[in-house]
């Protein structure tokens, strides 16, 4: 086997920057390992036998560390000595860092961007990889100390001696000395043209530290606060309207945020969007406009900007495009500034039908005439926030409205508008609050009503009262699952015999993405996914599971849009006497499933990944792992 050689000529790319070395040998780890003679090809074909009888993922590198075949010296000599060579993608792979998926997405996205970023950049911005982990870690596998610049006492002499712009650009600045080696912090110090550029001006003799970018630009800005920002991640605008306008509209136009989180840290004002369930990073700011963008939404929203002291909430409405954006927000304050929340509440006239939101057809049977059809009772949406409650009440009463039937809600907000119904928004600031409007709602002679949520003993009263006079209720609740929703009753001091009377029915839900239909492609179960779902091979039999490689369409991450997971609880008379007897939640959940035949939350959700609607990682992230789920053929069977 030849040695390696490097390409002598730089060859220039688009951005004006050196292409990477062109070699005619090894590029990856593992290989250069064996070509440098710390591993023998025996001693690697071993390895490999070993790594295919795991049950659990590990990496080739781990697997020979474990056997003892290579030494950590060995594996950082490997790299320092090739650094030209390595790909920094495939390194990352190799360390655990970043799985082989994961880079490929990377790589699709770089292809995609105009002028190219580097891959370690593409790797960060879009959360691959934490900036300050692959720092951490580099450091521990290559043996480079991490630097903090924007701490450190720098020597101006030193600072002076190449001009700022090379700084900003190659991410790197010179600390000080120690003997005769300068010492410089790099955002990436296998950057081969990085090292380069710095020994033209420090010389051969460079110790080289690593460092995040930030932690590199503030300690450029102290030296010379009138420093270019090239670091790429963090953004500057002058004016506060400009960025919440940005922040806003980015997320409007989204389509699929829920949220906006504008979070202060030690470092940077960073902003987050919930999208499609997940918070998902938008985009870094300077901590320098977080003030001013506080005291913007505080003015839209009505609330006090002189106090910082205390947590506060307010709601705006935004106009964007000819229409108009209600936005709930929350100022929570923390140790390094106020962190603000926004909810998008889009007004809706749209409404889904019952049939539209995903239960599974006997489930959906059973709902429409035991629960929905009922002359009189409670029926509970359980749910966390942002679980589809608001949209499953509304679809139940848009199935009740007609000419003949009298509903009348108390919500906050008014997220649909629904003609033909009395809707009322509570607001308690002119003290119309949940309390002065269940007091008048019973004398509005109603056929239906209909709670934002029991929040309170109060309202659970007012609920349970209003049911036992010959009402149906629809009201939502914040459990974990269905028969969480009558533990809490019971917890709110609400008689035991009181609940087993007006309780009709109790459906939890939770959202989980879509696999993206674009990019979808077949997906094994493995042993550990087996594992955490206490199932064996046979019992999942008959699954046709999915997986979304990530593609432009879901902005490469596998997923787009949601489907709704339900378990539903119709009370009959064990579960009824249960809740009398005052029995635990296993005891109560057991009986559910044995006389009313309850599909768990966990099981609906089997049920969808089998089906190819979501994954078995969304359904082990998001839903609760409280009963062992039955075979996948018998989910199937129960719920039609």
């Amino acid at each position: 086997m030849s040695r390696p050689t490097l390409n002598p000529s730089k060859k220039p790319s688009t951005d004006g920057k050196p292409t990477p070395p062109e070699t005619d040998g090894p590029r990856d780890l593992i290989s250069l390992l064996v070509y440098h003679g710390h591993l023998s090809a025996d001693q690697l074909a071993y390895a490999v036998r070993i790594r295919s009888k795991l049950e659990t993922q590990r990496t080739m590198l781990d697997v020979l560390k474990e056997l003892k075949l290579v030494t950590d010296d060995q594996i950082r000599e490997t790299i320092l000595t090739n650094l030209g060579i390595l790909p920094i993608g495939g390194l990352l792979v190799d360390l655990g860092l970043l799985t082989k998926d994961d880079l490929q997405v990377g790589l699709a996205v770089q292809s995609q961007e105009t002028p190219r970023r580097k891959l370690g950049e593409v790797l960060v911005a879009h959360h691959f990889v934490q900036e300050k982990k692959l720092v951490d870690v580099l450091s521990m596998q290559l043996g480079f100390p991490v630097a903090e610049p924007d701490f450190a006492e720098v020597d101006p002499e030193l600072f002076s001696r190449a001009p700022v712009s090379l700084y900003t650009s190659y991410h790197f600045m010179p600390l000080g000395m120690e003997g005769d080696q300068t010492v410089i912090a790099f955002a990436d110090p296998l950057d081969l043209w990085a090292m380069d550029e710095a020994k033209k001006y420090f010389g051969a003799q460079i110790r080289p530290a690593i460092s995040t970018r930030l932690s590199i630009y503030r300690a450029i800005v102290r030296m010379r606060p009138d420093a270019e920002d090239n670091r790429g991640s963090v953004q500057v605008l002058s004016s506060p309207v400009d960025v919440v306008n940005e922040i806003i509209v980015s997320a409007i136009d989204d389509g699929s945020v829920s949220d906006i989180h504008m979070e202060p840290m030690a470092d940077r004002f960073r902003i987050r969007f919930r999208r499609d369930g997940v918070l998902i990073g938008f985009k870094d700011y300077d901590r320098q406009v977080m003030p001013g963008v506080t005291s913007r939404i505080k003015v839209m929203c009505g609330a006090d900007i002189t106090e910082r002291r205390r947590h506060q909430g307010g709601r705006l409405l935004f106009e964007h495009q000819g229409r108009q954006m209600d936005l709930r927000a929350s100022f929570f304050v923390t140790v390094h500034g106020e962190k603000i929340v926004l909810r998008l509440l889009n007004r809706q006239s749209e409404l889904l039908k019952i049939d539209d939101i995903g239960m599974p057809p006997r489930m959906l049977e059973r709902f429409r005439e035991d629960a929905l059809d009922c002359p009189s009772g409670v029926i509970i949406i359980t749910g966390p926030t942002g679980s589809g409650k608001t949209t499953t009440v509304y679809s139940c009463i848009n199935h009740l409205n007609n000419s003949q039937t009298s509903i009348i809600t108390a919500e906050e907000p008014v997220e649909y508008v629904i003609d033909g119904i009395a809707q009322c928004s509570i607001n308690p600031r002119i003290n119309l609050t949940f309390e002065e409007t269940l007091r008048h709602i019973v004398r509005q002679d109603p056929d239906v009503v209909v709670i934002g949520e029991i929040r309170d003993e109060y309202s659970a009263g007012v609920a349970v009262q209003a049911a036992l006079t010959g009402h149906k209720v629809l009201t939502t609740f914040h459990t974990e699952d269905s028969i969480g929703g009558l533990i809490r009753l019971l917890n709110m001091d609400i008689d035991a015999f009181l609940i087993s009377s007006t309780v009709v029915c109790v459906v939890a839900q939770r959202l989980l993405r879509r696999v993206c239909p674009d990019c979808a492609v077949a997906y094994v179960p493995t042993p550990r996914d087996l594992l955490r779902l206490r199932y064996n091979q046979k019992e999942m039999r008959g699954g046709r599971f999915l997986q979304g490689r990530g593609c432009a369409a879901c902005r490469y991450t596998g997923y787009r849009g949601r489907v709704g997971v339900f378990e539903m609880l119709v009370l009959n008379e064990p579960v009824r006497d249960s809740i009398i007897s005052r029995k635990t939640s296993h005891q109560i959940r057991q009986i559910s499933i044995e006389s009313t035949g309850l599909v768990t939350l966990l099981e609906d959700g089997v049920a969808k990944a089998a089906a190819g609607q979501t994954t078995i990682e969304e359904v082990l992230r998001s839903l609760p792992r409280l009963h062992k789920p039955r075979p996948l053929e018998e989910i199937q069977y129960l719920l039609g």
